[in-house]
């Protein structure tokens, strides 16, 4: 990709793009050496090494607070897996630091004119919405609907498509107005051709801002929006149905888009929210789930 807006070459000022001694992006730190044109972003930092426990070989570990990355090859191809933590507020940070150790001189502190297309692949957890969807399953996402407000901080424009689902979800769902306005961001393309199995169901997948309240739990605290699960399950577009909820997909689709990267998200299925039911031994399902994934890259 060329860019050659004037703009992109400014200096980019310290207080704005902060550089390690070691000159690796600030909370991350990595370097353009140690992200592979594929890249493996999961929440929980352990599955970092069980992903990377099916690599021929590891060339790099680099821990920095919640970010754990390992660098290695699976078969022959180079292969970056990160821990991001949970939400959106962290992947605003993990994709936008990916995208400066490898689209930013950070010696010269400006845009590089030629860029780098990421494959970014989100392997995670997710509760269904739908009650067919059994829990052990594996979920691939269509779209990201966002409900966490963080692609409202960029300048973004819904796709003509992407625009027809909100405004459908707009006359189906009841939203509370003291809430940041949902929006609405569609996968990879082809990423999403390229990991797709029969045994994959997909659909929106909703991002929540929260475990808890957000995502219509109810412990101690009342959510405010207490029917949201039961319109959410209720929905339906051209086929499109919501089908899952998370808590960072939506960002990582907008973030990704907005940067040129090719993004898609994987999601073991370890409860089911309408028969309220819990995996038995999720982390088996997340095992082959990679092994899955890993094939398909």
């Amino acid at each position: 990709m060329r860019e050659t807006n004037v703009m992109n070459r400014r200096i980019i000022p310290p207080s704005e793009l902060i550089i390690n001694p070691d000159n690796s992006i600030y909370h991350i730190k990595l370097r353009e050496e140690h992200v592979a044109d594929n890249v493996i972003v999961v929440g929980d930092q352990g599955r970092v090494e069980l992903i990377s426990s099916f690599f021929d070989k590891i060339e790099v570990k680099i821990q920095s607070r919640e970010f754990v990355t390992h660098v290695g090859e699976y078969k022959g191809k180079k292969i970056t897996v990160m821990s991001t933590g949970i939400g959106t507020d962290n992947i605003d940070i993990a994709i936008s630091e990916l995208d400066a150790a490898v689209n930013i001189d950070l010696e010269k502190r400006q845009v590089k004119e030629t860029k780098r297309k990421l494959n970014i692949i989100r392997i995670g957890t997710s509760g269904a919405l739908q009650e067919d969807i059994p829990v052990d399953g594996y979920l691939l996402s269509e779209y990201g609907l966002g409900l966490d407000g963080l692609m409202h901080h960029y300048e973004f424009e819904h796709s003509d498509h992407e625009k027809k689902l909100l405004v459908a979800f707009n006359q189906q769902v009841t939203w509370n107005s003291n809430l940041p306005a949902p929006y609405i961001v569609e996968a990879s393309e082809s990423l999403f051709n390229r990991l797709k199995t029969d045994e994959m169901h997909t659909g929106i997948t909703a991002t929540a801002s929260g475990f808890y309240g957000p995502q219509g739990r109810e412990l101690r605290l009342k959510p405010i929006n207490s029917w949201l699960n039961e319109e959410l399950t209720a929905f339906s577009f051209n086929k499109n149905r919501i089908t899952n909820f998370e808590m960072e997909t939506s960002a990582l689709f907008g973030l990704g888009k907005l940067l040129g990267h090719d993004c898609v998200t994987v999601c073991a299925i370890i409860a089911n929210r309408i028969r309220k039911e819990y995996s038995k031994d999720y982390k088996k399902t997340i095992k082959e789930l990679v092994e899955i994934v890993l094939d398909r890259l």
